[in-house]
């Protein structure tokens, strides 16, 4: 009986749908097959395998180029090559990155044994890694970009060592060019702003730097003893207890007041402002303090106001001046060699070391003066790397980095991690 209820379907040549089951997907079409025959490029895949990437991340035709495959055997490697952006092309046709996607730009430097900057090198000769995982580079740079520097001037130093600062100021409007922007800051007991940021090749930026001058502190040897330490005296009583030098009345010691010099409020009050200026693939901001690193009595931390460079992406160049200025004291504090400086409350080699940025250390107003142009230059030729980052953007906990040249001999300057959005502790 079965068998005469079903002869008459297969004789009929028709299939009959069956229901609840969904239809199987229609064959590919041959020339997908046949296209095969010529050859993939390398890094490049189809459309299909395209549209099927990371929902989270942009593709080649939305917000910039698609980043490298994180997914492929073995974790991280980098399986296409990142956007390569050339001369001249920093400022136009670039990818706009929106704060939806975790895109991180590192500035790196690149030494040689003799401290001189490699240039030439390609996003091949890069590892990036973010808490020990590595990250394939979505774009690569070595065009060189304008500036907005915040220049910090410490007005607190010596008399002999403030004249040769004062007399070096001149010097630092040859190390910019006519597209960089510069605000200047002096410190002492407080903080000054005495400019916010002008063009750096305008009239405004040498009448500024001169009305930063200052004629520095006496740094005189405080008397306790002899005729010089006290007043006139009748029967070994004080005629005026209050023209005894550094006594109260009565007293019989000096009271030698304590040096104020506010480092973190001034390194503060810079990066506040540096962080409204623009910051993009066209623009790097830099804090460059003229100091001999000493800090007391600030009403901000080190360690928020290094939160607050690391959450903005500002870096701290510096030139150490007077008594901190030892031969190779920002490489062997790189190091963590062990060292006794003449200023053992140095701060400023960590502040430097902390954001990935440079030290120069002179004692003349000629090295000072190099100092300049050199640092800058530095600034405006780091290769820039991008990435994406594997970690959800809404973890702010801190992400350490690690960049790697895949050359023996040579010494990377980067930034050693970073907070993934700006704190609003200090504002």
């Amino acid at each position: 009986m079965a068998i005469a209820l079903l002869l008459p379907l297969a004789l009929s040549g028709q299939e009959q749908p069956i229901s609840g089951v969904p239809n199987a997907p229609a064959p590919q079409s041959s020339n997908s097959v046949s296209a095969l025959a010529a050859g993939v490029a390398p890094g490049e895949a189809s459309s299909s395998a395209s549209d099927a990437g990371n929902p989270g991340q942009p593709s080649a035709d939305e917000n910039g180029p698609a980043p490298a495959s994180a997914t492929a055997p073995g974790g991280n490697v980098q399986t296409a090559p990142p956007v390569v952006i050339g001369p001249g092309q920093m400022n136009k046709d670039l990818p706009t990155f929106t704060a939806n996607v975790n895109y991180v730009q590192i500035p790196v430097t690149v030494l040689d044994k003799k401290h001189q900057q490699v240039a030439g090198l390609t996003w091949r000769d890069f590892q990036v890694f973010e808490n020990g995982q590595r990250q394939p580079i979505a774009t690569f740079s070595d065009d060189a970009v304008p500036l907005s520097v915040a220049l910090v001037i410490d007005q607190s130093l010596s008399h002999d060592v403030m004249q040769k600062v004062n007399a070096s100021l001149g010097a630092i409007q040859g190390a910019f060019t006519p597209s960089d922007s510069v605000a200047v800051f002096t410190y002492s007991d407080g903080v000054n702003e005495v400019t916010n940021f002008t063009a750096a090749q305008g009239a405004r930026l040498p009448a500024v730097l001169q009305a930063s001058k200052s004629p520095g502190a006496e740094m005189g040897v405080p008397v306790n003893s002899g005729a010089f330490a006290q007043g006139p005296h009748i029967n070994g009583m004080p005629v005026d207890p209050n023209v005894e030098p550094g006594r109260s009345a009565g007293g019989q010691f000096i009271v030698i007041p304590k040096e104020v010099h506010t480092l973190n409020d001034a390194i503060l009050a810079a990066a506040k402002s540096l962080s409204a200026q623009p910051h993009d693939n066209d623009r790097r901001r830099i804090i460059y303090v003229i100091s001999d690193g000493r800090e007391s009595r600030s009403k901000a931390s080190y360690k928020d106001v290094v939160h607050y460079l690391q959450s903005n992406e500002i870096q701290v160049y510096g030139t150490l001046v007077g008594d901190s200025a030892v031969w190779g004291l920002g490489y062997l504090d790189k190091l963590k060699l062990p060292l006794l400086p003449l200023s053992p409350d140095n701060i400023l080699p960590r502040y430097v070391n902390e954001t990935g940025g440079h030290l120069a250390s002179e004692f003349s107003e000629v090295g000072i003066q190099r100092s300049f142009a050199k640092l800058a230059a530095l600034g405006r030729t780091e290769y820039t790397l991008g990435y994406y980052s594997h970690i959800p953007l809404l973890n702010s906990s801190f992400r350490k980095l690690e960049v790697r040249v895949l050359r023996p001999g040579l010494e990377v300057h980067a930034p050693p991690g970073y907070f993934p959005m700006a704190s609003a502790l200090l504002r």
